[in-house]
């Protein structure tokens, strides 16, 4: 990437950051409102952005400081797992997708990133339970619906774990 690029990319995470900091710890935005879910959107694009751009580190941080404006956001918790997931940081990528889940049982794609987690953190057992909650009822029309391109890779996770 060139080095413009990567100015302009670290640039706008610091811009965005720092709007969270400022409107948080000043009281400016409330909670759930169309000024807040505007920023948390904002960071959740930058995240994802910094991410494909190999910079994982970086959109993690960003996540956490909007987490601190939203510490119940199921979105937020969950890109957050799949972000450590995508690191290889399993154990914490387990934990915030857990408390997504805890939040939000059907959520597919907290429930993606928590079975693919405990899959590679040994926890076969439980990987497995937490596939097949994915596979049914409210978690598998919401994959089916955003992401129907996985349920291919969690048919074939299951069927490895099985076998185990």
């Amino acid at each position: 990437m060139p080095l413009q690029t990567q100015t302009e990319a670290r640039s706008a995470v610091s811009m965005i950051d720092a709007s969270i900091e400022q409107q948080v710890h000043a009281g400016r935005v409330r909670p759930g409102s169309s000024e807040a879910r505007l920023l948390l959107a904002q960071a959740r694009n930058v995240a994802y952005a910094q991410a494909s751009q190999g910079r994982i580190g970086d959109g993690v941080a960003l996540l956490c400081n909007a987490l601190e404006m939203a510490p119940m956001s199921v979105d937020l918790l969950s890109d957050v797992g799949a972000l450590l997931l995508a690191s290889g940081q399993l154990g914490e990528a387990a934990l915030y997708a857990h408390r997504a889940v805890e939040l939000s049982p059907q959520h597919a794609p907290s429930l993606y990133t928590l079975g693919f987690a405990l899959s590679g953190l040994g926890e076969i057992k439980a990987a497995i339970e937490v596939l097949t909650i994915l596979g049914e009822g409210e978690a598998l029309e919401m994959l089916r619906r955003d992401s129907p391109e996985l349920l291919p890779i969690v048919d074939t996770e299951l069927l490895r774990l099985r076998a185990a």
